[in-house]
């Protein structure tokens, strides 16, 4: 669907073909916008197309080619979702923003595509050390009773 207010489009999934069964909202970088605006046109209903027939699946032999002439016959078509999340997380998109551009309801499921880069863990955990001269900050904590 055309969005030419922001002079772009996005891509609406029907709930039908989407594994939790949502309508998916699916938005496009800037790379991925001008590969799409590339291909339109093409065919008569469908952005990606061989030989005049829709591309319906991506797991078929042009992907298996690809995954070969990359040398990366291990990669999955799923990895590629793994792999926009963490650079989602890496670029400091919130995790709201992450949760619905990885299509998910549940927050526990965008961790897990957007896990934490070891680098960013080493300097989330160095802040601690760069203090300076500042004392501690003083803590209240609230005694906890165990039955």
């Amino acid at each position: 669907m055309a969005v030419p207010e922001l002079a772009t489009s996005v891509f609406i999934i029907p709930g039908c073909v989407v594994k939790n069964g949502d309508d998916r909202l699916v938005v496009l970088n800037r790379i991925a916008h001008a590969i799409v605006q590339a291909r339109r046109g093409k065919h008569g209903t469908h952005v990606f197309a061989f030989r005049g027939k829709p591309v319906y699946r991506m797991l078929n032999s042009a992907w298996k080619t690809a995954r070969t002439r990359a040398e990366l016959p291990q990669v999955r078509v799923h990895d590629l979702k793994h792999t926009f999340g963490r650079r989602l997380r890496a670029a400091g998109v919130s995790f709201e923003d992450r949760q619905d551009l990885l299509g998910h309801r549940s927050g526990r499921i965008t961790t897990h595509y957007s896990a934490a880069e070891l680098t960013r863990l080493i300097e989330a955990a160095d802040k601690v050390c760069d203090r300076g001269d500042r004392k501690p900050d003083l803590v209240i904590l609230k005694r906890i009773s165990v039955r």
